[in-house]
């Protein structure tokens, strides 16, 4: 069994990750959410809450998983439960002064793990970015549509496994050969590209980000 974990990464709020995906797997919504909320009151910024203590226990959950140590009904539950406790974290968001900048963030059809490119829509509006967060299954035409609409400066697209590289590719081609997506820039994020090194040039990319933080930097450069 490996006995890596994303949680004992040396950060000053390791312990704090630690307390809440204890409290998620243990079925105690109310105590990961007092625990994240309280942070809160004592100064912890959301920022650093996203990228300490959400962004590493998601992946120490599919860590988990994928290892046999924790129920699809276990990762489900911490899942629902980050994102509810994600949603009482928006007045803090949502508060942040605009920057001019727009994106529309989406994952490619048949992805069901859609919290990490939601979590990296929020850290863009953290950043004063306006997001169009339109989740997975969305046809490309109507992912067109909305770049159009929204006259976004990027396209963030997510997948979690290999298997759907290839439907990124054909989403990317799709945006790009359209009037309203020949211009747009397109960032890519995901497990798949974490592990394949240049995946995201070979699926027509303009950058990829192993994290929302880098994500931000990049999509600010492009």
């Amino acid at each position: 069994m490996n006995d890596y974990s994303y949680l004992s990464v040396d950060n000053p709020y390791s312990h704090l990750a630690q307390q809440f995906l204890k409290a998620l797997l243990g079925g105690q919504r109310d105590t990961a959410t007092w625990l994240i909320l309280d942070s809160v009151e004592r100064g912890m910024t959301v920022k650093e809450i996203y990228l300490n203590v959400f962004q590493n226990t998601q992946r120490e959950i599919g860590r988990l998983w994928e290892t046999n140590q924790v129920t699809v009904a276990q990762e489900h539950y911490c899942t629902a439960a980050t994102q509810m406790i994600m949603a009482q974290l928006y007045p803090y968001i949502f508060n942040t002064t605009r920057v001019g900048k727009r994106i529309v963030a989406t994952c490619v059809s048949g992805e069901l793990h859609e919290i990490g490119m939601r979590m990296v829509a929020d850290f863009f509006e953290l950043e004063g970015w306006d997001t169009y967060y339109i989740g997975s299954n969305t046809p490309a035409s109507s992912i067109v549509a909305a770049i159009e609409e929204r006259e976004a400066d990027v396209l963030g697209i997510s997948a979690t496994i290999h298997f759907h590289v290839g439907a990124v590719k054909k989403l990317i081609e799709a945006v790009h050969a359209s009037d309203a997506g020949r211009d747009v820039k397109v960032l890519v994020g995901g497990y798949p590209f974490i592990t394949t090194e240049n995946l995201w040039q070979k699926v027509g990319a303009d950058a990829f980000g192993r994290d929302a933080a880098e994500a931000i930097s990049l999509a600010n450069e492009l």
